[in-house]
């Protein structure tokens, strides 16, 4: 039995140490906003805050969460960084399919919270999940809008 702080809850998790959060997160506890999308940790649609910190959460072992906080695209609302990037997205209308948007919130809002005035190479720099529809410049300029 392994303890996580989801989204400011408590969970026992009955689950293998080395079994990935993602899998976790979807299978086992229901919060299907964060996406499976390479399983390689290359393309970001699993990404979710750990301590604030944009994590690929499908190559995070349970064992590796530990106490961290983890907070995914279900509780991002509730922090205020995370609420202005979901203002930002949904007035910009970001997504195009929307798969890789939640995985997109999530590096955006730790973007934001380790830099609140980000430079375009900030950006750049932290907006590296992959969005097949192409919505990149929507994305930065939903980042600038978030910040301002």
């Amino acid at each position: 039995m392994v303890q996580l702080s989801i989204n400011g809850r408590q969970y026992d998790v009955d689950a293998e140490s080395d079994t990935p959060l993602l899998f976790v997160l979807r299978d086992s506890l229901g919060l299907n906003g964060t996406k499976y999308g390479c399983g390689i940790g290359q393309c970001g649609a699993c990404t979710v805050l750990l301590d604030g910190q944009a994590t690929r959460s499908c190559q995070i072992p349970l064992e590796s969460v530990g106490t961290q906080a983890v907070t995914t695209i279900e509780a991002i609302e509730q922090d205020p960084v995370g609420a202005r990037v979901v203002t930002a997205w949904v007035g910009i209308e970001v997504p195009q399919c929307g798969y890789c948007q939640s995985g997109q919130v999530m590096a955006a809002t730790s973007l934001l919270k380790q830099t609140p005035k980000p430079s375009e190479d900030d950006i750049a720099g932290a907006m590296t999940n992959l969005c097949r529809c192409g919505t990149y410049n929507a994305i930065a300029a939903a980042v600038r809008q978030a910040a301002a």
